[in-house]
């Protein structure tokens, strides 16, 4: 990958929850194609495992903060030691996020406040952050980790499904924004990917099922969002911008 259109040497990536599921399997596969990494997660034994791994497993200098993004200085507190520590951030990917499934009648406010910071706000702070020297350099990629529940719901994804179609309508707007300065924005929209936050809420039964609604009949696994992610990193993928990459195994196809 790194003598391809697809390298990404010379290039920095920041990747929120980077260090499991999705956001490590983007980190990997980022690394593999030469680019230099920080990272981030709540939980700093699990964040320094994955950092170490992926360091051994590909040579790349892997660095690491541990990092609540529901706490808005620790979403500042992110963008600054990144860019001082690495220099420069080329590639952001905003994949940290998480799900409190409610109905509508039994939203708690805390609950609904806690999403939308983490899911939402804490997107758009880091993007903000870094966006001025990617300008500067007239160069950047910048993704969104959205969800198919961000295009379609089920019962009791209010908040979620809120947040997440909120993120495109932000990368279409900051695509605009950015795109004189060859800085693009899109988003990726995971259908059931077998990741530590579907199959924590969900029930074997559940599971099973939704896996089944599928065109290829089976749960994706992090590796396969992590491709269409590099496309979208690399000068690939340099004319996608304002867009959203469905990566559902066919889920969204199907009408009944």
């Amino acid at each position: 990958m790194r003598d391809t259109i697809f390298s990404l040497v010379g290039k920095t990536a920041l990747i929120t929850g980077g260090s499991r599921g999705i956001g490590k399997a983007m980190a990997e596969v980022f690394a593999q194609a030469g680019a230099e990494l920080f990272l981030c997660s709540r939980k700093e034994d699990t964040l320094r495992a994955a950092a170490a791994a992926i360091a051994e497993k590909t040579g790349a200098r892997v660095e690491y903060l541990p990092a609540d993004m529901a706490r808005r200085e620790d979403t500042d507190r992110l963008a600054d030691e990144a860019l001082r520590r690495m220099g420069k951030v080329d590639i952001l990917v905003n994949n940290a996020g998480w799900n409190i499934p409610q109905a509508i009648n039994a939203i708690r406010d805390e609950d609904w406040d806690y999403l939308v910071e983490l899911n939402l706000t804490a997107v758009m702070r880091l993007t903000r952050a870094v966006v001025p020297p990617m300008k500067e350099r007239r160069w950047g990629r910048i993704i969104h980790i959205s969800s198919i529940m961000g295009r379609a719901s089920t019962a009791k994804r209010n908040a979620y499904s809120a947040t997440k179609a909120a993120l495109i309508g932000m990368a279409q707007a900051s695509a605009l924004d950015l795109g004189p300065y060859n800085i693009t924005v899109n988003c990726i929209a995971p259908g059931p990917i077998a990741t530590e936050m579907p199959m924590s809420l969900l029930s074997p039964e559940q599971q099973a099922e939704l896996g089944g609604r599928t065109a290829l009949g089976r749960w994706g696994q992090p590796e396969e969002i992590a491709w269409p992610a590099l496309l979208l990193a690399s000068e690939a993928g340099r004319y996608i911008t304002g867009e959203v990459i469905t990566v559902d195994g066919g889920c969204l196809a199907r009408i009944f």
